[in-house]
């Protein structure tokens, strides 16, 4: 149910806790804290603005890192005092210590060594990660953006790139190949492994436009494999 900002329940600091998570996965990122004009440019610019506590003063994150979260939706809890922000993480992750989750230190339950390091559009933890497999991560992300285009949300990234159009889509799939290959060029796998991440994103944002659906990709990989050919052939040979 849509609500207008005047319905959020800031506290007597003027500000409103707002609990970040990866769309696609559900993971939790972080938990920060908006005052009204945070959350204003939030919306205004498909991006995360929070408010510092300690410095008191607006900050975007990966302003300076490049970790950029880009908005899919937010959304506040039946008392209006807590936000739900939806994003799609770029780069390395959302902590400052490099993990890709703030929420790595584990208290009780699960599995030692359970948390990830890193991760992008999604995650890029070990495979199985979390019981879920790579092809249904891919999957439950092109749903996602699938559903930007279907019901545009004001504010989000990807409703951005729809609007914008094939041509804009086109674009930044080529500035996040380039990204990719200085990556490759630099040995630097973590950013090599982020780089590919926020390429395949873009990569399912056209995908969707052009109405092709992943497992159209998959049959034709498939093909290839399992056609006869050798499995270090050309591509489409």
């Amino acid at each position: 149910m849509p609500v207008e900002i005047d319905a959020i329940r800031f506290d007597e600091r003027g500000l409103v806790p707002a609990v970040v998570q990866q769309a696609g996965t559900g993971e939790v990122l972080m938990v920060a804290y908006m005052n009204r004009e945070a959350l204003e440019r939030t919306l205004q610019t498909g991006v995360t603005w929070f408010y510092s506590r300690s410095r008191q003063r607006l900050w975007q994150k990966g302003e300076t890192s490049g970790n950029v979260q880009r908005v899919v939706q937010v959304r506040a809890d039946c008392d209006f005092d807590t936000l739900l922000v939806e994003v799609e993480q770029t780069g390395e992750g959302a902590c400052h210590t490099g993990q890709w989750s703030c929420f790595h230190h584990r208290l009780a339950g699960g599995e030692p060594g359970g948390g990830r390091e890193t991760g992008a559009a999604g995650g890029k933890g070990a495979a199985g990660d979390q019981g879920r497999a790579g092809d249904a991560v891919v999957q439950e992300l092109y749903r996602v953006i699938a559903g930007r285009k279907a019901q545009p949300v004001e504010g989000s990234y990807t409703s951005y790139l729809f609007e914008k159009g094939l041509d804009k889509i086109l674009k930044k799939i080529g500035e996040e190949t380039s990204e990719v290959i200085l990556a490759a060029k630099n040995q630097d796998p973590r950013a090599f492994v982020a780089e590919s991440a926020d390429l395949l994103y873009h990569l399912l944002v056209a995908m969707v436009e052009m109405d092709v659906e992943p497992g159209a990709l998959w049959e034709e990989l498939s093909r290839r494999r399992g056609g006869g050919g050798s499995e270090d052939a050309p591509p489409g040979k």
